[in-house]
């Protein structure tokens, strides 16, 4: 029986398993209780396009490869299911399908743009207009922070809210039944795990949402009043850490606790080990993620910061504040394909093999601009083309960029949050380029540490995971066993650049050429 292949000798050592699905693959990972990976397994995630601008996933495949990436990373430790303690489980944000067991439609990925006109008339409209009036009026009077980011908060395609409109608008006979769920990847997998006995969420996933109040820590009953989402077909919120249910024995041979479910840059987060206010971790894979942890209260932006919930375990709630800019990785492999460079890793020497990039600037929004601009018809650009520009002059532009764009956040967050910075930590495929980093570290003024492993994601979920078992007994021992490649450390101090850094002149003419790029499409 199931129960008889749970059973193990004293002697054996358990072990954590953890998953990231991510926006391109899925990941397993064994871990030791010295947080080292003894085994692995990846598989690709398979995107569908089957109309322009909606970027699908097949559930029934994305089940299948998660099935297939645990057992083939247990295999590939040489370990057997009955050595694994719990399982751990790293999601992308904002991506879902409304099912009843069945899928009705395929997930609908937070880059499906399906949703666009949607978006643009519900920003537009008076209904918006008048939310913004009395939220202005409500933050006035009361002086609560949550009416003034309410008064600020404009609908985007990345947001669950209005795919998931668009979504309920085209099968309407299943919220009339009232057979009708909801829920993101994380949810669809909870239910396949459990054989359909459990239908939820955890607190990170629903705060990405868009249709979460992180300031009362519920769904929010106002969004979902004004977009007719019924209340009813949402999941249930628990703990990040939280007993989330047993996998089916069926499935993996064993009933494997499933211990932790994250978002993704959550998830990086707490693999990072920034449990400290003013810790910092900045992701850079095909967009980079800026998060800074705010404590135990949500921040209000002005200028585009994501008020997140990071982590929810026992009565403890950890605040995050993030900033993003798409392109990142996505600039890079664009760049790659024009055939500018035949391997990734070359970027670095070919960038440090010219002096500067001979005044040309490349402004990365091919999915326009974000945080602290926020102009989705920004278009991608290179500017200051010349007959003496050559491949290498436009390669270092578009490292530049990234570094820029970093600076950009990192500048929006401290102005705006006025927490010090305690540390800096980077993870993420974009960050392997030390052109990047050092010239990140440069213009921040700031060490910078990079991890020895960059599937952050991964080991955040898997410590979770870990401490609701007692394989790991606090965030001090979690920090003991963070290792760390490299320091990058500022070559010049901020005296220095405010005393007139060589690329002082170089950001500021960059940011004329973002300014140049902005409002060029008609629609986003």
């Amino acid at each position: 029986s199931a129960g008889l292949k749970r059973d193990k000798p004293s002697y054996w050592a358990t072990f954590i398993l953890s998953v990231d699905v991510g926006t391109t693959s899925i990941r397993c990972h064994v871990y030791d209780k010295s947080a080292s990976i003894r085994g692995s397994c990846s598989a690709k995630v398979s995107l569908l396009y089957p109309q322009p601008g909606w970027v699908e996933i097949d559930p029934d495949d994305l089940w299948k490869d998660f099935v297939t990436v645990v057992k083939g990373a247990v295999q590939d430790a040489g370990l057997q299911m009955c050595q694994m303690e719990s399982l751990g489980i790293s999601t992308q944000r904002a991506t879902f399908m409304t099912n009843t067991g069945k899928p009705f439609h395929n997930f609908i990925t937070w880059q499906d743009l399906r949703a666009a006109e949607l978006v643009r008339s519900w920003n537009w409209s008076c209904t918006m207009k008048t939310v913004h009036g009395v939220m202005k009026m409500l933050h006035f009077l009361t002086r609560q922070k949550r009416f003034l980011a309410a008064s600020l908060v404009v609908f985007t395609t990345q947001h669950v809210s209005l795919r998931l409109v668009w979504a309920l608008n085209n099968i309407p006979q299943a919220v009339e039944d009232g057979s009708c769920y909801f829920g993101t990847i994380d949810t669809w997998l909870l239910y396949k795990l459990t054989k359909g006995l459990v239908h939820a969420t955890d607190y990170s996933n629903a705060s990405a949402t868009a249709i979460f109040d992180s300031y009362q820590m519920c769904w929010s009953g106002f969004v979902c009043s004004l977009l007719s989402i019924p209340l009813s077909i949402l999941p249930r919120v628990q703990n990040t850490s939280h007993k989330f249910g047993t996998c089916d024995p069926s499935i993996f041979g064993v009933p494997i606790p499933i211990m932790s479910v994250m978002a993704d840059q959550q998830a990086a987060m707490f693999g990072e080990c920034c449990f400290d206010i003013g810790d910092v971790k900045i992701t850079m894979g095909t967009g980079t993620f800026m998060d800074i942890n705010t404590g135990n209260k949500p921040h209000t932006s002005v200028a585009g910061l994501y008020p997140l919930v990071g982590w929810k375990i026992g009565a403890d709630v950890v605040y995050l504040a993030e900033g993003n800019a798409a392109g990142t990785g996505a600039a890079i492999k664009w760049a790659q394909d024009l055939e500018l460079f035949s391997d990734v890793t070359e970027t670095e020497a070919i960038a440090t093999s010219v002096d500067d990039s001979d005044g040309v600037y490349f402004v990365p929004s091919f999915s326009g601009l974000q945080a602290p601009l926020n102009d989705p018809k920004a278009c991608a650009s290179f500017m200051g083309l010349k007959p003496s520009t050559t491949k290498r002059h436009l390669v270092r532009a578009i490292l530049e960029s990234i570094a820029f764009r970093n600076k950009q956040l990192f500048e929006v967050m401290l102005r705006e949050t006025r927490i010090p910075i305690t540390k800096i930590r980077a993870d993420g495929g974009v960050c392997t380029n030390n052109f990047i980093m050092q010239l990140t570290a440069d213009l921040l003024g700031r060490k910078i540490e990079r991890p020895s492993h960059f599937d952050m994601s991964c080991l955040g979920a898997a410590f979770v995971a870990g401490l609701g078992t007692g394989y790991w007994r606090n965030q001090e021992e979690l920090k003991k066993l963070l290792t760390t490649d490299q320091h990058f450390l500022p070559r010049r101090s901020k005296a220095d650049w405010d005393m007139g850094s060589p690329y002082r002149g170089v950001l500021q003419s960059w940011e004329r050429a973002l300014q140049r790029s902005m409002h060029w499409y008609s629609q986003p």
